[in-house]
């Protein structure tokens, strides 16, 4: 649908005969007055004493015609697209993900390949991602220290491209997992909808960095009533070839599920284990049912500003008729 958003500017067209009707020519050009553009043009047209003047009835035309492209361009036309639906549900949803040494440990599996627990991971989280259409989504990562990858926001698609992207050691080779509770905490204290608030935190070791302990993070959780589920990531036996053959390994026995467990209990969340990658698809859609996205949808009507095309018209014209005066001087 056309439309003009500032359809009063409209009003303005017969400005410039007003000014003429109304006001009389300047005859000292010395004196202070109100300046008409194409003040000349109409003179000639209108004027009948000096019959020695040539008339040029087509420069008039052309103002007239670039002055209504000017006001055309104030009125600010625009083009309203059809109404658009998008989901709203209010929920801010942040993600930690564990990048320490530990995460390389290739125990998990995709499409019947050996991966890393972080490649397991990145398929997984990033699939949750694109299903909370309507969720603020926000992703840190933590190693040895803890930092803000992308803030709260809709944008799905560069939330899941900045977890794909991490690597690890990216963060350290550690593991602050208080840091990364503590971070999560500053980034939402000041969010108004409480119950909506989420940390959804993956991790496959024990808190061996930073400067908050877990306690004090979930402290502050509770504080502000942060909600957190906790993903314990690893396999419980893994075979591995050494010099006496192949051994039986348990490459999660540096896994603190009780320290896991105590940060989902107080925070009212809740902790999941996961040995395998069908176990992590599993949680995360346990979280999306313990977490559903609302139904709410607002409505909106996307416009496309046209103001730049009768502007560029009556730029033009304005310099036609001003090349067509130097030439007839």
């Amino acid at each position: 649908m056309f439309e003009f958003a500032w359809l009063w500017a409209l009003l303005l067209l017969p400005l410039p005969w007003l000014a003429r009707r109304f006001f009389a020519p300047i005859q000292n050009q010395q004196e202070q007055g109100l300046y008409i553009p194409f003040a000349d043009e109409l003179r000639m047209v209108h004027s009948s004493s000096d019959k020695n003047t040539p008339k040029r009835p087509w420069l008039l035309y052309l103002a007239s015609l670039a002055w209504i492209c000017l006001i055309l361009a104030v009125a600010r036309p625009q083009w309203m697209g059809d109404p658009v639906e998008v989901s709203r549900s209010g929920r801010d949803v942040m993600l930690a993900v564990d990048l320490s040494g530990s995460m390389q440990i290739q125990d998990f599996s995709l499409s019947s390949h050996q991966v890393s627990r972080l490649r397991a991971t990145k398929k997984v989280a990033g699939e949750f991602i694109q299903r909370r259409k309507g969720d603020r989504l926000g992703l840190i990562l933590f190693g040895t220290q803890a930092y803000l990858q992308a803030p709260l926001s809709f944008d799905r698609v560069t939330i899941n491209r900045f977890l794909q992207e991490a690597a690890i050691g990216l963060a350290g080779k550690k593991t602050a997992i208080g840091d990364a509770i503590g971070l999560a905490v500053k980034r939402l204290k000041d969010k108004k909808n409480i119950s909506q608030m989420v940390l959804i935190l993956l991790t496959d070791g024990v808190n061996t960095a930073g400067v908050l302990s877990p306690e004090e993070g979930v402290a502050l959780a509770k504080k502000i009533g942060l909600r957190i589920y906790t993903i314990g990531i690893g396999a419980s036996q893994m075979q591995v070839e050494s010099f006496f053959g192949t051994q039986v390994i348990n490459p999660s026995k540096d896994l603190d599920e009780s320290m896991l467990k105590a940060i989902a209990k107080q925070t009212g969340g809740q902790y999941f284990r996961a040995h395998d990658t069908k176990e992590l698809e599993k949680i995360y859609a346990q979280i999306d049912k313990l977490e559903p996205v609302d139904s709410d949808k607002e409505t909106f009507r996307p416009i496309q500003a046209l103001f730049m095309y009768p502007l560029g018209a009556a730029m033009m014209l304005a310099c036609l008729i001003l090349l067509l005066r130097l030439r007839s001087v």
